[in-house]
């Protein structure tokens, strides 16, 4: 049976004559021999599969010496700008080098969705093979998690969030001021696992809320109907301390009116703390609350009420303190 054909991008894997070649090797002289070759290699073959070689080698370049460790931990959930120290016109140029070498074109309206190293993998593979790029995460900070949520600090486990229809992720700083540190235990604070699977329920939570799920005309999932029902296959692997920095996914297994089930994890680094196969939630709908835009008034001609010329009499305006946009369910 014949090998399936590798994904080519439109420009690569056709012709690639030694001048190319070399063009390629200077543009990425500073960067690892293993990235030159990953490059040289999909533009003879056009195999997708180099990419994330690529995009790492190049991202590489470009980070501050005492921070390109983090990159070899394998965490695709590395943010650029928090994690990474990458400032806006730095990005720009691992963009323009990603472009050269990968022979494609990233508008500068998809630049704002990039924030991880997952969104650049996944964009360019998507763009590679010719596919429309996924739909961007939402990412939600502390202030928008804290309007959103149901659960309120000091019981809100995550710090920020981020949100596709396939997954949710999160991040969770243990500071060691969390009120249950101060039993759990003596002299040894250590985060307990089922704070840890409340976390994952947690973004489970903002999943359903975040606007994924395919509700009744006019209804959303209601805040106040979501609760944690059970969780299956609960593996504890590490201890978590101050200082840590937990890094949440789930992914939704099975959604169903009133049942959505997740499966999770918590890692710290690359190390695995606590998996779930199953963590399940109920919800329920409600009346979803639009915002109903107040007419303009009517064309007077510059003639107000009771006949007068505009705003008593003056400056040829109407003016009904009653036309302010008003809200209200539907």
């Amino acid at each position: 049976m014949p090998e399936p054909a590798l994904p080519v991008a439109p420009s690569v894997g056709k012709t690639f004559p030694p001048e190319a070649e070399a063009a390629i090797r200077d543009s990425l002289k500073r960067c690892s021999s293993s990235t030159i070759e990953a490059a040289v290699g999909y533009r003879r073959d056009g195999d997708t599969r180099h990419l994330p070689a690529i995009i790492i080698g190049i991202v590489e370049r470009f980070v501050e010496p005492d921070l390109r460790a983090r990159l070899g931990t394998g965490d695709d959930d590395l943010r650029f700008v928090e994690d990474l120290g990458i400032d806006s016109l730095t990005m720009m140029e691992i963009v323009i080098l990603v472009e050269e070498v990968a022979q494609l074109q990233i508008p500068n309206d998809d630049l704002r969705n990039l924030r991880t190293l997952s969104d650049v993998k996944t964009y360019i593979d998507c763009r590679a093979r010719g596919l429309p790029p996924p739909k961007p995460s939402k990412f939600f900070a502390i202030e928008d998690l804290v309007a959103l949520m149901p659960v309120q600090p000091p019981f809100l486990f995550l710090n920020e969030a981020s949100v596709s229809a396939a997954s949710a992720s999160g991040k969770y700083k243990i500071t060691g001021q969390e009120f249950f540190l101060q039993g759990h235990f003596k002299d040894n604070p250590v985060m307990p696992a089922s704070i840890m699977l409340e976390a994952l329920g947690q973004l489970g939570v903002l999943h359903l809320l975040a606007g994924h799920v395919v509700a009744e005309p006019g209804k959303v999932v209601g805040s106040g109907t979501i609760f944690f029902t059970g969780c299956e296959g609960v593996r504890a692997h590490r201890v978590c301390k101050p200082g840590d920095v937990l890094t949440l996914s789930i992914k939704p297994k099975r959604m169903k009116l009133p049942l959505a089930t997740f499966e999770g994890s918590v890692r710290v680094g690359q190390e695995k703390a606590v998996m779930a196969e199953e963590i399940t939630l109920t919800y329920g709908y409600v009346e979803a609350v639009v915002p109903v835009v107040a007419l303009p008034p009517a064309e007077t001609n510059g003639v107000g009420p009771n006949g007068a010329n505009g705003l008593n009499g003056v400056n040829g305006s109407a003016h009904d303190p009653h036309d302010a946009p008003v809200t209200g369910r539907v």
